[in-house]
């Protein structure tokens, strides 16, 4: 018997066969970890660590704020919940500085970030500097002075759950390295894509974290107190490995579910020898940077060195836990 075809009967069995075939995901492979051109947008292997000077960043000199200088009021802040606002400088750089109490620590977070090979605009702290404004020239009370530097241009956020990185390992010791320092605000909206506008760069993206200056004290998802030794000091780092994962349970921050089950043993150990790479004197260094009275930034130092020794051993036996360090 001879079966005849028509049109309708080929495309029903055409879909019919789509259908039968189609990937489920269950089959479907796994992501392809990120080519080292694609992963250099986020991070590079910091080969030369051992150099950089801390107290001034990877920016040098040549990019920071002038103490000196009379800056010329823009306008006020308007994001956030720290006080600042945008300045800009007789070399008609714009600059926007966040005061109150995460302006330091976000100078900080960046300068160690920076140094250890995650991608950071210009970030400096003066403690205090000359404004001109509508009602004359006056002294401002000082704060990290990020500056809009014109080979990055902002082109908007990126989504923690939804970027080329996710699963990398950089991308899993940002997250660890950004619990050890206690981190409290973890919003997409803090995340920043820039274009690389330099001749000649490496890479045309860069993906970096901003805004960091809930950071070094304790974390909530209510109203955290950061840049507080006392806190940062009682605050436990890993609690625990459960099924493979590591439980950081003093971590209480917004979107802490981005480390909920999903930071192993050796994301842990990855990201803490990578921060172990720096040395005491480049710790010093980067409060140094930020305003920080030496004694208090050795308080901050002392618990972060015990974090990264804690961090670097995890799996090697029971998890060891460091008793506050006591001023």
């Amino acid at each position: 018997m001879r079966v005849q075809l028509t049109p309708a009967s080929v495309l029903s069995a055409a879909l019919l066969l789509l259908f039968v075939l189609r990937p489920t995901a269950e089959s479907a492979p796994p992501p392809a970890p990120p080519s080292p051109p694609a992963l250099a947008e986020l991070w590079t292997d910091p080969v030369d660590l051992d150099r950089i000077d801390l107290s001034i960043g990877r920016w040098g000199a040549s990019h920071a704020p002038d103490p000196r200088e009379r800056f010329t009021y823009i306008r006020p802040k308007q994001h956030g919940h720290s006080p600042g606002m945008v300045v800009e400088d007789r070399r008609h750089r714009t600059w926007h500085v966040k005061q109150g109490r995460e302006g330091q620590p976000e100078v900080v977070m960046s300068r160690v970030l920076s140094a250890i090979g995650y991608r950071q605009p210009p970030v400096y702290y003066l403690p205090s500097f000359t404004v001109v404004d509508g009602s004359g020239t006056h002294a401002a009370a000082g704060g990290r002075f990020r500056l809009s530097d014109p080979s990055l241009q902002d082109r908007g956020a990126w989504q923690w759950e939804s970027n080329p990185f996710v699963g990398a390992r950089p991308f899993q010791a940002l997250l660890v390295i950004l619990v050890l320092l206690n981190s409290a605000d973890l919003k997409n909206s803090n995340n920043t894509m820039y274009e690389v506008t330099t001749p000649g760069a490496a890479v045309r993206r860069w993906f970096v974290v901003r805004d960091l200056g809930t950071s070094l004290g304790a974390v909530g998802r209510i109203n955290p107190s950061p840049n507080d030794p006392e806190k940062f000091e009682q605050r436990r780092f890993v609690t625990g490995i459960s099924h493979g994962y590591v439980e950081f349970g003093d971590y209480h921050a917004v979107h802490n579910e981005l480390v909920y089950r999903r930071i192993t043993p050796d994301d842990v150990r990855w990201a803490s020898r990578l921060l172990g790479r720096l040395t005491e004197r480049q710790w010093d260094d980067a409060f140094y940077a930020a305003g920080y009275r030496p004694a208090l930034a050795q308080r901050f130092v002392r618990r972060i060195m015990q974090k990264i020794e804690e961090g670097a051993s995890i799996g090697s036996g029971p998890v060891r836990s460091f008793e506050p360090v006591r001023p």
